[in-house]
């Protein structure tokens, strides 16, 4: 007798087997967020309120800095400072008379390059609210009257053209008469290719009037801030009687890579900083940012003995 076999359609009953997964559309998987829709919460540190060190790359809070006399804190790095700033830590209050304060230099070769040397004067006059890349006055450091000459960086790189080398000759001249001693603080790029020659001239008018100023056997103190190049240093930034640095200035004519590169030869480490400088003779004393006050006292204390000053 055959078998029969009866399935369940046949019964007529129907039955559906359970599928192993779920349909998808029944799932609802949870989605993950799309890159770069979330808000960053990186915290922006506003313009103006820190500086960072270049030689140990602390993070110096502005206030700090200033009421440090622009030195690092944590390394003793010198930032350059502005020739009011310098004055201010310098002098006696109240104390400074500045000589030929609207004395502005002017264009009179007719520059013209990428920009104009007026527009240049222009800017840097808005900027800086100089006149010009040097300040120059009679004031009292301690119980010392002194003629002043601070130049700023912050003008043009601190360029000597016409209207520095003036003032400068003026204030020595000034100096000389009064029987006052010169202290000229020097930082500059050299002299200013705008003015051409005229710049060059300063050179040797600053240098002979500081050869009166040494006749009279008056004193003349020169300080070396960073960076202090070119025509200023081979003219009167070096023909101090005293001559002062700040630590690790740059001091020089040409700048490393030129002499390099016209002797062909290694130059040695620390080459044209003012430690090396010292250590070859051609300064004679560095002195922090902090105490050049009490240094320039103690100095003027003792090359103005038996004068009237």
């Amino acid at each position: 007798m055959a078998t029969k076999f009866l399935t369940k359609e046949k019964m007529g009953v129907e039955q559906v087997e359970p599928a192993l997964t779920p349909p998808l559309e029944s799932l609802t998987l949870p989605q993950k967020p799309k890159l770069g829709t979330s808000k960053s919460r990186k915290r922006e540190i506003p313009e103006g309120l820190w500086t960072k060190c270049p030689s140990c790359e602390a993070m110096i809070f502005d206030k700090e800095l200033d009421a440090n006399l622009k030195i690092c804190p944590k390394c003793d790095h010198h930032f350059p400072i502005g020739s009011r700033e310098r004055i201010h830590s310098l002098v006696e209050t109240c104390s400074f008379e500045e000589m030929d304060a609207n004395m502005a230099s002017v264009d009179v070769l007719g520059f013209k390059g990428v920009a104009t040397y007026k527009s240049k004067l222009d800017a840097y006059r808005k900027k800086s609210t100089l006149k010009d890349a040097v300040v120059t006055g009679i004031c009292k450091i301690g119980s010392h009257r002194v003629a002043l000459g601070v130049m700023d960086f912050g003008f043009l790189g601190g360029s000597m053209g016409s209207v520095v080398g003036e003032k400068l000759t003026r204030l020595i001249e000034r100096g000389t008469e009064g029987h006052l001693p010169v202290i000229i603080i020097s930082t500059s790029g050299g002299a200013r290719m705008y003015e051409g020659m005229f710049s060059l001239m300063q050179m040797a008018k600053t240098s002979a009037a500081l050869a009166y100023h040494a006749q009279q056997r008056l004193p003349y103190i020169s300080v070396l801030t960073h960076p202090t190049t070119a025509g200023v240093m081979a003219s009167y930034a070096t023909l101090g009687d005293l001559i002062l640095a700040e630590p690790k200035a740059m001091i020089g004519f040409a700048g490393p890579r030129v002499i390099k590169d016209t002797t062909q030869a290694e130059l040695p480490p620390g080459f044209q900083t003012a430690e090396f400088l010292l250590d070859h003779g051609l300064i004679d004393a560095i002195v922090p940012r902090k105490e050049m006050k009490d240094r320039l006292i103690e100095y003027l204390n003792y090359v103005t003995v038996g004068q009237k000053v």
